[in-house]
């Protein structure tokens, strides 16, 4: 039965028993609106139709005010961060956030002006984030990680660290992962949430590093001549600190153990963290070179063996 069917059947005061539920609505609004004045019907759609309006009104008055005081508020995030001098990635990831959540308020609150039940539409934002972060478990990991490690900042870019394995110099720290650049120029990313639980050996932190050489030399090497020739190599390099330099300590060179097929001396100076490979290197190469013109000799493994011979 369609709508003309039911409306040949309607008269201004009965509505048939045959109608099913909807159909009886149907036909008793219907009836409602036949029994209305023309000029009562129009004054009531001009009502909804003004409220309706004034909704329209208010909910676009609530959005542009919003949106203008959420630029407002963005403007003033990012002159605090400026004044702070905080990182670049943590400030824009603050702002994102910040941003986003505030827009999302001001769609619900917007919505609702105009009349409509905005309960189901937080309820499916709800839902939908709790679907989105079990989904993105690792990803909100490493942006906790990124987080931490921007704040209070355990390294930055241009420092050489060590750690999870790998060692390099930090070339970029962004909000989900950190790059190292090795020594052999192979770029390793490493996510922020492993990074930010585990060991961090930052080589750059300090301006100064203790450099410890050991050397090996033969037994029947004189102890005070061996340490002569030592500290005339080190005296000699002027990237080795005193502490008239502002070094913690003054060079110190020792007999550290006594091995099985040779002596051991210990070096231990102090130099800048950016002299101290190279000084590494070229002490190595001076020790190498110096030790045996100055008769002291490099051990080789030996083994005495005594043979005892009986009749």
């Amino acid at each position: 039965m369609n709508i003309i069917s039911i409306l040949d059947q309607i008269d201004s005061t009965h509505i048939p028993d045959s109608l099913n539920p909807v159909q009886a609505e149907l036909a008793a609004a219907v009836q409602k609106i036949a029994n209305t004045p023309a000029n009562e019907l129009i004054n009531d759609l001009i009502d909804k139709a003004v409220i309706f309006g004034l909704k329209v009104l208010a909910a676009m008055a609530i959005y542009f005010i919003g949106a203008w005081l959420i630029r407002k508020i963005k403007s003033i995030l990012m002159r605090i961060f400026e004044r702070k001098k905080t990182d670049a990635a943590i400030a824009s990831f603050v702002q994102s956030i910040t941003s986003i959540a505030l827009t999302i308020l001001l769609i619900i609150t917007t919505v609702g002006t105009l009349g409509i039940d905005t309960s189901s539409l937080a309820a499916l934002l709800t839902g939908g984030g709790l679907a989105i972060g079990m989904a993105l478990n690792g990803t909100v990991q490493n942006f906790a990680g990124g987080i931490m490690i921007l704040i209070f900042r355990p390294f930055k870019a241009g420092d050489y660290i060590e750690a999870q394995g790998y060692s390099g110099t930090v070339s970029e720290v962004n909000i989900t992962s950190t790059k190292l650049t090795t020594v052999d120029n192979r770029v390793i990313i490493i996510p922020n949430g492993i990074l930010s639980n585990g060991t961090i050996n930052n080589y750059s932190e300090r301006t100064m590093r203790r450099l410890d050489i050991t050397v090996n030399v033969e037994y029947g090497a004189s102890s005070e001549h061996t340490k002569e020739v030592l500290a005339s190599l080190i005296a000699d390099d002027a990237r080795v600190l005193t502490s008239e330099k502002g070094a913690p300590a003054d060079p110190f060179i020792a007999l550290s153990a006594l091995n099985d097929s040779s002596i051991q001396f210990v070096v231990r100076i102090w130099t800048r963290s950016e002299d101290y490979w190279g000084l590494h290197f070229d002490l190595l190469d001076k020790i190498y070179n110096e030790l045996p013109k100055q008769g002291i000799k490099f051990p080789y493994p030996k083994l005495d063996i005594l043979i005892n011979s009986n009749e």
